[in-house]
């Protein structure tokens, strides 16, 4: 087994105005994910980025993007997206029909497939397809806006989704995605998860030193194996 502890940036929260600076402050400070919120308006009400802005990014870089598609019927995009330099694609469960069919999609393409469950949804909805996942993204505040505050009730959906993938022997990445902070990133990484989205926490001030000081509290962290 391979996992271990990821610190991955969410673009959402960079200067846009400065963007392949910002990206490059944080992968050459040591983050190895960069975590792309892709927004369509209708699945959230916010509308972030597409294709173009993937593609731009991409050239000339080599951290692992993880593209996170906050839109209905992904399924129309994994194709684009994978051609626009996705590595991995986590998709919500409540967003596609056919979820086991677009899971297959996205590991068509070569692909780490992911699925986002929001704050609501039960972990029962992955019974059938947990064991065909690299990752499930757990929403730890409503998706479509930067800056909210962590739900608190996550922890537990955290904790009972790492101890049904260890009693299935599976390696699965837990992410988790909203209001990580100095305190909630000890209470989600001692629940279980091992993939952090930080996105005001890192573009926040001294980029760098931010990347910094998450990558050493992750390291104090066991992988859950």
């Amino acid at each position: 087994m391979g996992r271990k502890n990821i610190l991955a940036p969410s673009i959402l929260a960079a200067d846009f105005n400065h963007l392949g600076d910002e990206i490059d402050a944080v992968t050459q400070a040591g983050a190895e994910y960069l975590h792309i919120d892709v927004m369509d308006g209708m699945f959230v009400p916010s509308i972030s980025f597409g294709m173009p802005v993937i593609s731009s990014i991409r050239r000339g870089r080599g951290c692992f993007f993880d593209v996170h598609l906050m839109v209905e019927q992904p399924e129309r995009y994994i194709e684009t997206f994978a051609s626009c330099g996705a590595d991995g694609i986590t998709v919500h469960q409540e967003a596609t029909r056919h979820l086991h069919r677009t899971i297959q999609e996205i590991r068509g393409h070569g692909l780490k497939a992911g699925v986002a469950l929001n704050p609501s949804t039960p972990l029962s909805v992955l019974d059938y397809v947990l064991e065909d996942l690299d990752m499930v993204l757990i929403m730890t505040v409503n998706p479509g806006f930067g800056g909210q505050k962590y739900i608190p009730q996550m922890t537990e959906k955290v904790r009972t989704l790492r101890a049904r993938a260890e009693a299935l022997g599976l390696d699965l990445d837990i992410e988790v995605d909203g209001g990580v902070n100095d305190k909630t990133i000890h209470t989600v990484l001692g629940a279980g998860a091992n993939v952090c989205v930080a996105g005001s926490a890192v573009f926040g001030g001294d980029r760098a030193a931010n990347v910094h000081k998450y990558l050493e509290i992750m390291e104090k962290y066991p992988v859950y194996e």
